[in-house]
């Protein structure tokens, strides 16, 4: 990916056809907080970093949970090339603030998340469950304008 806003589009793209080509149902609540999550980490490292950035998604096997086997969560990671950590902003009192709930929205929409120094750069990591709905707090957001 290159270092240009535009990217987070074609992240969301991409992704929505990965989950689709996984069997996942594109209007499904853990779909539509997968892509939304990437959106925020993605923007994040091309917007905060100005650096390209990597991405994965990392789809669990299905046929384990079928057969009773534990749910393994989809991991979703994304490396860029800045050493700086990730430093979660809090928006506060401020709802009409445009910016700062990014990863407040990936540490309430994710099981778990962290980051890691990764050669020149580090990698930001987090973890959904297949069960994962949209949390209470921001129920009344309008999630499918926010993944767009």
């Amino acid at each position: 990916m290159q270092a240009d806003p535009a990217e987070v589009g074609r992240a969301r793209r991409w992704v929505r056809s990965r989950l689709l080509n996984h069997g996942v149902d594109p209007d499904a609540p853990m779909a539509e907080t997968v892509v939304l999550v990437v959106s925020e980490l993605v923007t994040n490292a091309v917007v905060h970093t100005g650096c390209p950035a990597v991405l994965r998604l990392c789809l669990p096997v299905t046929e384990d949970a079928r057969e009773g086997g534990p749910a393994v969560p989809l991991r979703v990671e994304v490396a860029d090339a800045s050493e700086t950590a990730p430093a979660p902003r809090h928006a506060g009192a401020d709802e009409d603030a445009t910016n700062g709930r990014g990863l407040e929205l990936v540490e309430l929409l994710c099981e778990r998340w962290g980051w890691y120094p990764d050669g020149s750069g580090k990698r930001v990591w987090c973890e959904i469950g297949a069960d994962a709905r949209p949390a209470d707090p921001l129920a009344d957001v309008d999630w499918a304008a926010l993944a767009q």
